[in-house]
């Protein structure tokens, strides 16, 4: 099993293109931890920011009647991927697992890969 720090660890040096990564309390909208990032990259604050849209989903998943879980959710600019996943196990209700990677330089396939690995071996 893997801590908060250990899976930022892994999210930043396992999966190529990494920029920014952050383990996210979407009850609260507060980051757990957060590795790398920047000036341009603030990770709290899209921390925060995404809290809303698995908000969103999860309502409107709702008003539909859909009884699936949320998996990921994939956000692309036009330099970089924003891919949020859901944490599943019995220790991980109301997190996710928050990267931004850079798009030239990642495999997005390879990426949802390693972030689901991380995320079934992810113990708070």
């Amino acid at each position: 099993m893997a801590t908060v720090e250990v899976a930022l660890k892994e999210m930043m040096a396992g999966i190529e293109g990494a920029l920014g990564a952050a383990v996210v309390d979407y009850t609260s909208g507060m980051a757990l931890g957060t590795l790398g990032g920047g000036k341009d990259l603030d990770l709290t604050v899209a921390s925060a920011g995404n809290t809303d849209v698995i908000r969103a989903k999860v309502r409107t998943m709702e008003l539909l009647g859909l009884k699936s879980q949320i998996e990921d959710i994939l956000i692309t600019l036009g330099t970089q991927y924003h891919l949020i996943r859901l944490v599943t196990g019995r220790d991980g209700n109301g997190l996710f697992l928050y990267l931004v990677m850079d798009r030239a330089r990642s495999n997005l396939a390879m990426a949802r890969h390693q972030l689901k690995k991380i995320e079934g071996q992810l113990e708070v």
